[in-house]
């Protein structure tokens, strides 16, 4: 179980808005502080630290606000686990990224070494990414998959390969509910 949250959460929860106050979502006017407040309300839920928590909040940091120097500041503002649960989460630290396909390969290679810690917050990441592609599909919203980099085979590859991954992790509900989702959006994608 969680423990109650500090003023370090806090502070973060600060920073984040900071960093990602003029960002929306994907081809959308959903500000994209929503994403990171969902992301960490799913790790405390599933019995996520403090850390872990400032982790979800600041998980996109380093790819979108920053690269190395971000990663930097988060480890000098939040300590070193939660520098290291970020940098797990990260698949891209320059900006322009490189290639999507490369990238999405190399982050699912890195993803089954990771350790608990880290496999939480990306788990709850990609949960509340495949439920917004879903509540899309469901909408009957037109052109979803230009949105995407990887188009619809590349996504619908790559969340697939996720849910094999995460099964081999202790999070078995959230592994359920993610291949639940996954499912779903392969179903409404044929």
């Amino acid at each position: 179980m969680s423990s109650l949250l500090t003023p370090k959460f806090e502070t973060a929860l600060g920073f984040a808005f900071q960093l990602h106050k003029n960002q929306y979502r994907k081809q959308s006017q959903i500000p994209y502080i929503s994403h990171l407040l969902a992301v960490t309300a799913i790790v405390l839920e599933n019995g996520g630290s403090e850390n872990q928590a400032i982790a979800a909040l600041l998980h996109d940091a380093v790819e979108d606000q920053g690269g190395y120097d971000t990663l930097q500041k988060i480890e000098e503002m939040f300590g070193s686990e939660v520098a290291e649960i970020v940098e797990g989460c990260t698949d891209a630290f320059t900006d322009p990224k490189p290639e999507w396909k490369g990238r999405k390969t190399a982050y699912l290679k890195k993803l089954k070494e990771f350790p608990d810690s880290i496999l939480l917050v990306s788990l709850a990441d990609k949960v509340h990414n495949a439920l917004s592609i879903l509540r899309d599909l469901q909408s009957k919203e037109k052109d979803i998959w230009k949105r995407f980099n990887g188009g619809k085979e590349g996504t619908l590859w790559y969340y697939q390969s996720l849910v094999e991954i995460f099964n081999t992790s202790p999070y078995t509900e959230l592994t359920s509910e993610l291949s639940r989702v996954v499912k779903e959006i392969v179903k409404l994608s044929e």
